[in-house]
């Protein structure tokens, strides 16, 4: 009962991550940068109590880094989504990362799709198409064709980061080092794109910086320990449940606390991208080795 109410936790808390940045009310750079910003300190506390159990070559530490990178992207076009069709749908986009993860290991290792992988491209594309408000004159968001846009280039980013994040810990070293250093990337990520451009808000200011705490601590931090521990050791089945909470659970978060309220065809999208991600996730033929599932959904 322990894992599952752990990797419950987890995703549950993860969840949380796209309301606490609309809540902050921060631009999509600045919530990146203090995302990371927040966290470090406390990562390196953890990785230094754990520092001689890690025993990776220099060379999986900067692929670490590198990966951070793309998790930065992935976070600020997420982030410039969510200001455009909303947390939940942005979120649920977001995630059809699996896809992109299978068609990206396709073509960096030469790891076959499998056919399941396949069926549901087409099923996930007619729902992002409902999700983005194409021809619908009463769809939610600012801009929802443009949200749904920097949410599937953000799920290329995502993607991205999983696959080089899975490289740089083969050696299955403690969790905290290479997310430290992934957090180091996302911090630098968003300096460099944040300050030629004066895109990143220094000034504190409260309560809008203690959701950005909350997200860094509870979204960044403790769920994905939680997550990062429980999902190895749990059967595939319930691996697939909690891949699909996160995105299932901001859209529900965005409409009792945020009052987003996506229209009819919009509802249907989120349910057909639901249910094409969770035939990827259900039909795995066997568990993914413990990196990339401790890493399966770590940005929102």
């Amino acid at each position: 009962m322990r894992l599952p109410l752990a990797a419950l936790g987890g995703g549950l808390l993860i969840s949380f991550a796209g309301i606490f940045f609309v809540l902050s009310e921060a631009n999509p750079v600045t919530g990146t940068f203090f995302r990371a910003a927040y966290a470090l300190p406390i990562l390196v506390v953890l990785y230094l109590i754990r520092r001689q159990r890690d025993q990776r070559p220099i060379k999986a530490r900067w692929l670490a880094l590198g990966a951070g990178l793309m998790l930065g992207a992935d976070l600020t076009a997420w982030n410039a989504a969510i200001d455009r069709i909303g947390a939940g749908l942005a979120t649920l986009i977001v995630n059809t990362q699996v896809i992109f993860v299978a068609l990206g290991a396709w073509l960096a290792f030469g790891e076959r799709p499998r056919r399941e992988t396949a069926f549901a491209i087409p099923v996930i594309l007619i729902g992002i198409a409902l999700v983005s408000g194409v021809g619908q004159a009463g769809a939610f968001g600012e801009n929802p064709l443009v949200g749904t846009a920097f949410a599937l280039l953000g799920a290329v980013f995502y993607a991205t980061f999983i696959l080089a994040f899975r490289e740089s810990n083969k050696s299955q070293a403690p969790g905290s080092g290479p997310l430290l250093e992934a957090t180091i990337g996302v911090a630098i990520l968003a300096l460099a794109v944040g300050v030629p451009t004066s895109n990143i808000d220094f000034q504190f200011s409260w309560p809008q910086h203690g959701w950005l705490i909350a997200m860094a601590i509870g979204s960044q931090i403790v769920g994905w320990l939680l997550i990062g521990y429980a999902l190895p050791r749990l059967p595939a089945a319930e691996t697939a449940t909690i891949i699909l909470l996160q995105p299932a659970m901001t859209l529900v978060w965005g409409v009792l606390i945020l009052d987003e309220r996506p229209s009819s065809l919009q509802i249907v999208g989120a349910a057909v991208v639901l249910l094409g991600v969770g035939y990827v996730a259900f039909t795995k033929a066997r568990p993914l080795p413990t990196p990339p599932l401790a890493t399966q959904q770590q940005n929102q």
